[in-house]
């Protein structure tokens, strides 16, 4: 299995760490134990972790600030990616901020909470796609002029269908597409098969099913997903990422947990060979759908 793909023009590890766990619960406000999340952050790094998903509304501030706080200054090779279209309100609620000077300030937010002057990748995350239909060349407009100023490098769409995704194509380069996906929720097979064909990056969230609807409970309890663990000697989380991994070469992995014990079994399912009995195995795997799909990632 290769190891490596591409994040636009730029080589990574094809399992990196997404960040949003970090918050409090309902990723709103500071976590429980700040160090042990700051150790979470230098342990993904130790364990060859190279890219790191976050966002400014992630606390909000909060995730961003424990990234700065455990790996500031950061490593040379380490890609930082955020996504803006979002915001909360003081409950904790998540509320659009879609407009083009709103994506505008979302850039700003996670230039000073991370303390650098580029990042690597910024996704527009869509809320309501049929709302967004004529704004999508403003949105994507604004994350240009962002490129062409210097504050970021590549441009990502989060959220969106096989058809938004070729929309946006026509307007700007993407680099990468973040949706909903995993062995037990398959609904955006045209969009992962549209980013192999133009060869974008297709970063799904909830990789382990939906954090909200059980996630690696439902894994453990499906009899398909159960034999190739046990076959493996792999829990049925790994089995999930490990089936990510095997299904297309276009993918890149963002797990996220609070505990390095997670973590580092995380990173473990890349070390994981299934082969072709394996995958047909995993075809049985139950569709759960995913209630929280459009859920804030």
């Amino acid at each position: 299995m290769i190891k490596t793909s591409l994040l636009g023009d730029k080589p990574v590890n094809r399992i990196g760490f997404g960040a949003m766990q970090l918050a409090g619960p309902g990723v709103f406000g500071p976590p429980s134990d700040p160090e042990g999340a700051r150790a979470v952050l230098r342990r993904a790094v130790d364990l060859g972790v190279d890219h790191i998903d976050t966002s400014q509304f992630y606390g909000p501030d909060v995730v961003n600030e424990l990234i700065r706080e455990a790996l500031y200054p950061y490593p040379q090779h380490l890609k930082l990616v955020t996504k803006v279209g979002g915001r909360r309100d003081d409950a904790g609620g998540w509320l659009p901020a879609q407009s083009p000077a709103e994506l505008r300030a979302g850039v700003e937010a996670n230039l000073r909470t991370l303390q650098v002057e580029r990042m690597d990748l910024v996704n527009l995350r869509l809320f309501d796609e049929h709302d967004a239909e004529g704004q999508l060349a403003e949105q994507l407009g604004a994350l240009e002029d962002l490129r062409q100023e210097g504050k970021l490098d590549l441009i990502g769409i989060s959220n969106a269908s096989a058809d938004t995704v070729r929309r946006a194509l026509e307007l700007v380069h993407i680099a990468c597409v973040q949706n909903a996906y995993s062995v037990v929720n398959r609904g955006d097979e045209e969009g992962l098969a549209l980013c192999e064909e133009r060869g974008l990056a297709f970063v799904p969230f909830f990789p382990l099913g939906s954090a909200f609807a059980g996630g690696p409970r439902q894994l453990a309890a499906d009899p398909a997903i159960a034999e190739v663990a046990a076959r493996r000697g792999a829990t049925p989380s790994q089995i999930a990422l490990a089936w990510l991994l095997h299904r297309s070469e276009r993918i890149l992995l963002i797990p996220g947990t609070s505990s390095v014990e997670h973590l580092e079994e995380n990173v473990a399912a890349g070390d994981i060979d299934l082969d072709e009995q394996d995958m047909q195995r995993l075809e049985d795997a139950v569709q759960l759908g995913d209630p929280m799909a459009a859920a804030e990632h």
